[in-house]
């Protein structure tokens, strides 16, 4: 383990190195990201709570404004999570792609499946900084 992180700090150092002397300095694109974190009704049996899951995934296939996506469950050791189990990254090229994606009628298809199973929704968007 000690090697695989000497590995990898390697590694990144390499990587931030050859960037900083690179000649081809790209700034990362901004993106809009749409941030949703769920605490499932205990209620939820765990295909309840994958149907949901796979629903969402489903989503960007579905609406040509969403730019990217990522998803998980939590995994902190904290425990600071307050019940919150999954979180679902969406990603906008602009506000006008996030504003076409809320009432879009796949979403709201989705949103019928989440909201029997759901407890608590937390939502948080932001442009991504350099």
């Amino acid at each position: 383990m000690k090697y695989i992180s000497l590995f990898l700090v390697g590694f990144l150092l390499f990587g931030t190195i050859a960037y900083a002397n690179s000649d081809n300095k790209t700034a990362p694109k901004k993106m809009l990201r749409h941030a949703v974190l769920f605490k499932f009704k205990d209620t939820a049996t765990p295909a309840q709570v994958k149907e949901v899951e796979d629903a969402f995934r489903k989503l960007p296939s579905k609406v040509k404004e969403v730019k990217g996506f990522e998803w998980g469950t939590n995994n902190s050791p904290e425990g600071l999570n307050q019940g919150f189990t999954h979180i679902f990254f969406v990603s906008f090229d602009s506000e006008e792609g996030r504003a076409a994606y809320l009432p879009h009628p796949e979403h709201k298809a989705f949103v019928k499946v989440l909201e029997p199973h759901l407890d608590k929704v937390l939502v948080i968007d932001y442009w991504t900084q350099e």
